[in-house]
């Protein structure tokens, strides 16, 4: 094995003879990975692209943040929440929301309940 610092240029020789080439994407601004009750952010990401044997790898450096979608609220339930409610198509919308798109609980926030 080596021993003491290697230099860019022997990284780069080694990596080649192993079949591995890597490069930096350039213009990122930010990398969003989706789950399934949240989105983890990172703004202004470095992302190497590694490809070895055909495969594609990506390696993501930098400051994370998780954040919350809004929920989807269907035009049906925004007007059921309305008649239901006796609103606005405003204050249904921003019901449904705060209550994460559950029904019943955006008509009895809305009716004092």
């Amino acid at each position: 094995m080596y021993r003491g610092r290697i230099d860019r240029r022997q990284m780069e020789r080694m990596m080649r003879q192993a079949g591995l080439k890597m490069t930096e994407l350039q213009g990122v601004r930010e990398v969003v990975i989706k789950l399934a009750d949240r989105e983890v952010v990172i703004p202004n990401a470095r992302v190497s692209l590694m490809e070895v044997a055909g495969q594609r790898t990506y390696q993501i450096t930098g400051e994370e943040v998780e954040r919350r979608p809004e929920p989807e609220v269907s035009e049906e339930d925004i007007k059921l929440v309305m008649d239901q409610a006796g609103v606005d198509r405003g204050a249904a919308l921003r019901a449904l929301r705060e209550t994460e798109g559950d029904l019943a609980k955006a008509i009895l926030k809305l009716k004092g309940g």
